[in-house]
């Protein structure tokens, strides 16, 4: 790689890091360009068609980073999301089947490592839905997640958001009750849970619900925060 490829490609991946695809789609087309040769950046592309709803495209790319490289786990992983959203499941479990072979050479079921990155992926992609207020698709990517790894006290809760950003109150309710039940030291499932509360006129079970989370986290500003506010509110 000569050094204005290079520098486009360190370019390009900064953006991508931080989430700017539109502005990196562009400089890493140009860097394939160049040089074909460079999985991470097929697999990024493909990263980008997949949240763009090209998902015939994000295959190909997908599938070019491996090819590359036939080891390329976080690729094979992407590849398998996105036959499944596209309804090729029998592709999916091929690929999810692959992914774990490679891992352990004789797996009898998807392999807890590689179910956590499968989950963490739909968990990313619900993240991002749920940044720009897209709330079905987060909470689409999020169950996705939780299906496929219901152990994860953050899928929990930001899929709750998720549902009470759609009015879907008693939803959200079970799911931070799963978090705080998946770990009770997970403060945000106990701020998220005391503000359905809140939102439901049942003040006291909010209050308890921030008091506790103060109590398993004393550096929890927020729960201290909205303490404070149903104080001057009792006043």
């Amino acid at each position: 790689m000569d050094k204005s490829t290079h520098e486009l490609h360190e370019i390009g991946s900064q953006l991508f890091e931080e989430g700017k695809y539109a502005e990196a789609e562009p400089i890493l087309k140009n860097v394939i360009s160049a040089n074909p040769k460079y999985a991470d950046v097929h697999n990024k592309l493909g990263i980008i068609s997949h949240l763009k709803g090209s998902l015939k495209q994000a295959t190909e790319y997908f599938k070019k980073a491996l090819e590359l490289n036939p080891n390329y786990t976080e690729a094979s992983l992407n590849l398998a999301i996105t036959y499944n959203d596209m309804g090729e499941f029998k592709k999916a479990q091929e690929v999810f089947a692959l992914a774990a072979q490679i891992a352990h050479p004789t797996p009898r079921a998807i392999d807890p490592f590689i179910a956590g990155k499968i989950a963490n992926e739909h968990y990313k992609l619900g993240n991002i839905y749920l940044e720009f207020g897209i709330n079905d698709e987060a909470i689409e990517q999020y169950e996705k997640a939780v299906k496929i790894y219901p152990k994860l006290p953050d899928v929990h809760t930001k899929l709750g958001i998720a549902l009470r950003n759609n009015g879907l109150i008693e939803e959200a309710i079970v799911h931070f009750s799963k978090a705080k039940e998946i770990n009770p030291h997970y403060g945000p499932a106990w701020i998220q849970l005391g503000l359905c509360y809140y939102i439901k006129g049942l003040s006291g079970l909010a209050f308890e619900e921030w008091e506790n989370a103060l109590k398993q986290n004393p550096d929890l500003k927020e729960a201290e925060t909205y303490l404070g506010l149903l104080k001057k509110e009792a006043k």
